[in-house]
Protein backbone atom coordinates (compact mmCIF):
# COMPACT_ATOMS: atom_id res chain seq x y z
CA UNK A 1 0.00 0.00 0.00
CA UNK A 2 1.58 3.32 -1.11
CA UNK A 3 1.26 6.29 1.46
CA UNK A 4 0.51 9.12 -0.76
CA UNK A 5 -0.82 11.64 1.98
CA UNK A 6 1.91 12.75 3.91
CA UNK A 7 1.66 15.26 6.82
CA UNK A 8 2.73 18.51 5.72
CA UNK A 9 5.95 19.15 6.61
CA UNK A 10 6.65 21.95 9.78
CA UNK A 11 8.15 25.09 7.75
CA UNK A 12 9.53 28.16 8.56
CA UNK A 13 9.51 30.39 5.87
CA UNK A 14 5.82 29.74 4.24
CA UNK A 15 6.49 32.79 2.48
CA UNK A 16 9.64 31.49 0.84
CA UNK A 17 7.89 28.32 -0.10
CA UNK A 18 4.78 29.85 -1.75
CA UNK A 19 6.76 32.47 -3.99
CA UNK A 20 9.25 29.93 -5.37
CA UNK A 21 6.57 27.44 -6.03
CA UNK A 22 4.28 30.65 -7.35
CA UNK A 23 7.72 32.11 -9.66
CA UNK A 24 7.91 28.54 -11.66
CA UNK A 25 4.74 28.07 -12.24
CA UNK A 26 4.48 31.78 -13.52
CA UNK A 27 7.14 31.39 -15.14
CA UNK A 28 5.68 28.15 -17.08
CA UNK A 29 2.60 29.62 -17.96
CA UNK A 30 3.82 33.14 -19.18
CA UNK A 31 6.37 31.81 -21.38
CA UNK A 32 2.90 29.84 -23.23
CA UNK A 33 1.59 32.84 -24.10
CA UNK A 34 4.48 34.87 -24.59
CA UNK A 35 5.11 32.92 -28.06
CA UNK A 36 1.77 33.61 -29.23
CA UNK A 37 2.62 37.53 -29.54
CA UNK A 38 6.27 36.11 -30.95
CA UNK A 39 5.33 34.48 -33.66
CA UNK A 40 5.49 36.78 -36.42
CA UNK A 41 8.67 38.12 -35.10
CA UNK A 42 10.34 34.41 -34.82
CA UNK A 43 8.35 33.18 -38.41
CA UNK A 44 10.56 36.42 -40.45
CA UNK A 45 13.83 35.57 -38.13
CA UNK A 46 13.93 31.81 -38.78
CA UNK A 47 11.90 31.83 -41.88
CA UNK A 48 9.42 29.47 -40.89
CA UNK A 49 6.42 28.39 -42.95
CA UNK A 50 2.85 27.92 -41.46
CA UNK A 51 3.33 24.39 -41.23
CA UNK A 52 6.55 24.94 -39.27
CA UNK A 53 4.94 27.91 -37.22
CA UNK A 54 2.12 25.64 -36.15
CA UNK A 55 4.66 23.02 -34.31
CA UNK A 56 6.58 26.06 -32.62
CA UNK A 57 3.80 25.86 -30.60
CA UNK A 58 1.92 22.67 -30.84
CA UNK A 59 5.39 20.81 -29.95
CA UNK A 60 5.06 21.94 -26.15
CA UNK A 61 1.42 21.50 -26.22
CA UNK A 62 2.01 18.14 -27.17
CA UNK A 63 4.69 17.04 -25.07
CA UNK A 64 3.39 18.76 -22.38
CA UNK A 65 0.07 16.85 -22.32
CA UNK A 66 1.33 13.49 -23.12
CA UNK A 67 4.15 13.59 -20.07
CA UNK A 68 1.70 15.19 -17.40
CA UNK A 69 0.67 11.86 -15.93
CA UNK A 70 3.75 10.35 -16.21
CA UNK A 71 5.46 13.42 -14.94
CA UNK A 72 3.34 13.17 -11.62
CA UNK A 73 3.97 9.59 -11.48
CA UNK A 74 7.91 10.34 -10.90
CA UNK A 75 7.01 13.01 -8.54
CA UNK A 76 5.43 9.88 -6.40
CA UNK A 77 8.07 7.88 -6.72
CA UNK A 78 11.33 9.81 -7.15
CA UNK A 79 10.00 13.06 -4.38
CA UNK A 80 8.54 15.90 -5.37
CA UNK A 81 11.23 18.54 -4.47
CA UNK A 82 14.12 16.31 -6.35
CA UNK A 83 11.60 16.08 -9.08
CA UNK A 84 10.13 19.83 -9.01
CA UNK A 85 14.15 21.01 -9.04
CA UNK A 86 15.09 18.71 -11.90
CA UNK A 87 11.88 19.73 -14.34
CA UNK A 88 13.15 23.45 -13.52
CA UNK A 89 16.65 22.78 -15.07
CA UNK A 90 15.17 21.18 -18.14
CA UNK A 91 12.58 23.75 -18.79
CA UNK A 92 15.33 26.44 -17.97
CA UNK A 93 17.87 24.50 -20.15
CA UNK A 94 15.31 24.10 -22.79
CA UNK A 95 14.56 28.09 -22.82
CA UNK A 96 18.05 28.75 -23.54
CA UNK A 97 18.81 26.67 -26.70
CA UNK A 98 15.62 28.50 -27.77
CA UNK A 99 16.99 31.66 -27.73
CA UNK A 100 20.23 30.48 -29.42
CA UNK A 101 17.92 28.79 -32.00
CA UNK A 102 19.50 29.57 -35.78
CA UNK A 103 16.89 27.31 -37.38
CA UNK A 104 13.16 26.78 -37.22
CA UNK A 105 13.76 22.90 -36.22
CA UNK A 106 16.21 23.84 -33.58
CA UNK A 107 13.44 25.97 -31.89
CA UNK A 108 10.61 23.05 -32.21
CA UNK A 109 13.12 20.89 -30.57
CA UNK A 110 13.61 23.01 -27.87
CA UNK A 111 10.22 23.78 -27.58
CA UNK A 112 9.43 20.35 -27.02
CA UNK A 113 11.96 19.79 -23.99
CA UNK A 114 10.33 22.81 -22.78
CA UNK A 115 6.69 20.95 -22.77
CA UNK A 116 9.20 18.04 -20.95
CA UNK A 117 10.02 20.72 -17.96
CA UNK A 118 6.71 21.51 -17.79
CA UNK A 119 4.96 18.33 -17.87
CA UNK A 120 7.44 17.65 -14.60
CA UNK A 121 6.98 21.05 -13.02
CA UNK A 122 3.15 21.60 -13.24
CA UNK A 123 2.03 18.71 -10.90
CA UNK A 124 4.94 18.82 -8.80
CA UNK A 125 4.36 22.37 -7.62
CA UNK A 126 0.69 21.65 -6.49
CA UNK A 127 1.58 18.78 -4.75
CA UNK A 128 4.63 20.71 -2.87
CA UNK A 129 2.42 23.43 -2.54
CA UNK A 130 -0.41 21.45 -0.15
CA UNK A 131 2.62 19.27 1.40
CA UNK A 132 3.86 22.66 2.43
CA UNK A 133 0.82 23.89 4.23
CA UNK A 134 -1.71 22.52 6.80
CA UNK A 135 -5.32 21.82 5.73
CA UNK A 136 -7.24 24.78 6.51
CA UNK A 137 -7.29 28.81 5.88
CA UNK A 138 -3.23 28.43 4.92
CA UNK A 139 -3.61 26.09 2.48
CA UNK A 140 -6.89 27.76 0.84
CA UNK A 141 -4.74 30.78 0.47
CA UNK A 142 -1.93 29.52 -1.00
CA UNK A 143 -3.82 26.95 -3.65
CA UNK A 144 -5.67 30.37 -4.31
CA UNK A 145 -2.72 32.25 -5.58
CA UNK A 146 -1.66 29.22 -6.80
CA UNK A 147 -4.83 29.39 -9.49
CA UNK A 148 -4.42 33.26 -9.62
CA UNK A 149 -0.84 33.18 -10.92
CA UNK A 150 -2.33 30.46 -13.36
CA UNK A 151 -4.32 33.32 -15.25
CA UNK A 152 -2.01 35.95 -14.68
CA UNK A 153 0.66 33.94 -16.74
CA UNK A 154 -1.16 33.65 -19.42
CA UNK A 155 -2.56 36.95 -19.75
CA UNK A 156 0.60 38.66 -18.85
CA UNK A 157 2.27 36.84 -21.08
CA UNK A 158 0.97 38.14 -24.42
CA UNK A 159 1.75 41.77 -23.27
CA UNK A 160 5.26 41.32 -21.90
CA UNK A 161 5.74 38.50 -25.22
CA UNK A 162 5.04 41.03 -27.46
CA UNK A 163 6.53 44.41 -25.56
CA UNK A 164 10.07 42.03 -25.72
CA UNK A 165 9.27 41.24 -29.43
CA UNK A 166 8.74 44.91 -30.14
CA UNK A 167 11.85 46.59 -28.34
CA UNK A 168 13.91 43.56 -27.61
CA UNK A 169 13.37 40.41 -29.75
CA UNK A 170 11.64 37.50 -29.57
CA UNK A 171 14.39 35.47 -28.76
CA UNK A 172 14.55 37.67 -24.91
CA UNK A 173 11.02 35.90 -24.06
CA UNK A 174 13.33 33.09 -23.76
CA UNK A 175 15.90 34.25 -22.36
CA UNK A 176 14.25 35.92 -19.08
CA UNK A 177 13.07 32.42 -18.37
CA UNK A 178 17.02 31.86 -17.30
CA UNK A 179 17.82 33.56 -14.46
CA UNK A 180 14.55 33.15 -13.25
CA UNK A 181 15.31 29.26 -13.41
CA UNK A 182 18.55 29.66 -12.04
CA UNK A 183 17.28 31.35 -9.42
CA UNK A 184 14.35 29.36 -8.31
CA UNK A 185 16.70 25.98 -9.10
CA UNK A 186 19.19 27.32 -6.37
CA UNK A 187 16.20 28.23 -3.80
CA UNK A 188 13.77 25.01 -4.30
CA UNK A 189 16.62 22.67 -2.00
CA UNK A 190 17.13 25.37 0.37
CA UNK A 191 13.40 26.33 1.11
CA UNK A 192 11.05 23.55 -0.06
CA UNK A 193 10.47 20.54 1.93
CA UNK A 194 11.18 17.15 0.32
CA UNK A 195 7.87 14.94 0.43
CA UNK A 196 8.02 11.09 1.15
CA UNK A 197 8.50 8.82 -1.55
CA UNK A 198 5.78 6.34 -2.55
CA UNK A 199 6.11 2.40 -2.03
CA UNK A 200 5.72 1.09 -5.36
CA UNK A 201 7.10 0.45 -8.69
CA UNK A 202 6.46 2.41 -11.46
CA UNK A 203 4.17 0.61 -13.91
CA UNK A 204 5.63 1.26 -17.56
CA UNK A 205 2.40 -0.39 -19.48
CA UNK A 206 0.43 2.00 -17.61
CA UNK A 207 2.64 4.93 -17.76
CA UNK A 208 3.10 4.19 -22.00
CA UNK A 209 -0.90 3.77 -21.95
CA UNK A 210 -1.71 6.94 -20.28
CA UNK A 211 0.84 8.86 -21.84
CA UNK A 212 -0.20 7.98 -25.35
CA UNK A 213 -3.62 8.46 -24.48
CA UNK A 214 -3.01 12.08 -23.21
CA UNK A 215 -0.74 13.12 -26.20
CA UNK A 216 -3.31 11.57 -28.77
CA UNK A 217 -6.00 13.90 -27.35
CA UNK A 218 -3.74 16.73 -27.55
CA UNK A 219 -2.86 15.84 -30.73
CA UNK A 220 -6.30 15.04 -32.04
CA UNK A 221 -7.29 18.47 -31.11
CA UNK A 222 -4.25 20.60 -32.16
CA UNK A 223 -4.86 18.75 -36.02
CA UNK A 224 -8.37 20.19 -35.91
CA UNK A 225 -6.53 23.96 -36.89
CA UNK A 226 -5.27 22.40 -40.44
CA UNK A 227 -7.50 19.76 -41.15
CA UNK A 228 -10.72 19.89 -39.32
CA UNK A 229 -12.57 17.43 -37.08
CA UNK A 230 -13.41 14.92 -39.75
CA UNK A 231 -9.94 14.14 -41.08
CA UNK A 232 -8.74 11.23 -40.59
CA UNK A 233 -5.53 12.03 -38.66
CA UNK A 234 -8.03 14.12 -36.23
CA UNK A 235 -10.10 11.06 -35.58
CA UNK A 236 -7.15 8.87 -35.54
CA UNK A 237 -5.78 10.79 -32.68
CA UNK A 238 -9.06 10.58 -30.33
CA UNK A 239 -9.63 7.36 -31.33
CA UNK A 240 -6.46 6.42 -29.88
CA UNK A 241 -6.96 8.30 -27.28
CA UNK A 242 -10.06 6.49 -26.15
CA UNK A 243 -8.51 2.98 -26.68
CA UNK A 244 -5.68 3.98 -24.85
CA UNK A 245 -8.09 5.22 -21.53
CA UNK A 246 -9.92 2.07 -21.56
CA UNK A 247 -6.57 0.05 -21.08
CA UNK A 248 -5.74 2.57 -18.16
CA UNK A 249 -8.33 1.20 -15.42
CA UNK A 250 -7.00 -2.61 -16.75
CA UNK A 251 -3.58 -1.26 -15.98
CA UNK A 252 -4.00 0.26 -12.56
CA UNK A 253 -5.87 -3.09 -11.61
CA UNK A 254 -2.94 -5.42 -12.46
CA UNK A 255 -0.06 -3.67 -10.38
CA UNK A 256 -2.13 -1.11 -8.68
CA UNK A 257 0.72 1.41 -9.36
CA UNK A 258 0.12 3.32 -11.99
CA UNK A 259 -1.66 6.32 -10.34
CA UNK A 260 -3.05 7.50 -6.75
CA UNK A 261 -5.76 9.22 -5.84
CA UNK A 262 -3.50 11.91 -5.19
CA UNK A 263 -1.86 12.06 -8.10
CA UNK A 264 -4.80 12.02 -10.26
CA UNK A 265 -6.10 15.28 -8.31
CA UNK A 266 -3.34 17.31 -7.98
CA UNK A 267 -2.86 16.66 -12.29
CA UNK A 268 -6.40 17.18 -13.36
CA UNK A 269 -6.64 20.96 -12.95
CA UNK A 270 -3.21 20.38 -15.51
CA UNK A 271 -5.07 18.80 -17.39
CA UNK A 272 -7.50 20.75 -17.89
CA UNK A 273 -5.45 23.91 -18.80
CA UNK A 274 -3.45 21.81 -20.62
CA UNK A 275 -6.77 21.00 -22.57
CA UNK A 276 -7.89 25.21 -22.87
CA UNK A 277 -4.39 25.58 -24.30
CA UNK A 278 -4.75 22.61 -26.90
CA UNK A 279 -7.95 24.61 -27.84
CA UNK A 280 -6.61 27.86 -28.13
CA UNK A 281 -4.23 26.84 -30.48
CA UNK A 282 -6.97 25.39 -32.38
CA UNK A 283 -9.28 27.65 -32.61
CA UNK A 284 -7.91 31.34 -32.16
CA UNK A 285 -4.52 30.72 -32.61
CA UNK A 286 -4.90 30.83 -36.50
CA UNK A 287 -7.28 33.71 -36.59
CA UNK A 288 -5.01 35.74 -34.49
CA UNK A 289 -2.12 34.97 -36.67
CA UNK A 290 -4.00 36.75 -39.33
CA UNK A 291 -5.36 39.63 -38.21
CA UNK A 292 -1.55 40.71 -36.35
CA UNK A 293 0.03 40.64 -39.49
CA UNK A 294 -0.36 44.12 -39.93
CA UNK A 295 0.56 45.19 -36.78
CA UNK A 296 3.45 45.22 -34.55
CA UNK A 297 4.33 42.45 -31.62
CA UNK A 298 3.41 45.24 -29.12
CA UNK A 299 0.36 46.22 -30.63
CA UNK A 300 -0.95 42.82 -31.38
CA UNK A 301 -0.77 41.52 -27.74
CA UNK A 302 -4.24 42.36 -26.91
CA UNK A 303 -5.36 40.11 -29.99
CA UNK A 304 -5.81 37.11 -28.75
CA UNK A 305 -7.88 38.42 -25.38
CA UNK A 306 -9.47 40.13 -27.78
CA UNK A 307 -10.74 36.77 -29.95
CA UNK A 308 -11.18 35.16 -27.10
CA UNK A 309 -13.96 37.30 -25.53
CA UNK A 310 -15.98 37.00 -28.76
Amino acid sequence: MENMNPEPAATGRPAAILAIILASYFMILLDNSVIFTALPSLQADLQLGTGELSWVQDAYTLVFGGLLLLGARAGDLLGRRRVFVFGLVVFSVASLLIGLAPAGWWAIAGRAIQGIGAAIVAPASLSLLTASFPEGRERTRAVALYGATAGMGASLGLVIGGALAHWISWRAGFFVNVPIGAAMIALAPRFLPETGRARGRFDLFGALSATLGVGALVFGIINTADAGWASPATCLGLGIAVAAAATVPAAGAAAAHLATQVSAALTTGSVLLLLALAVTAALILPADLAARRARTPLGAAPAPLAEAAR
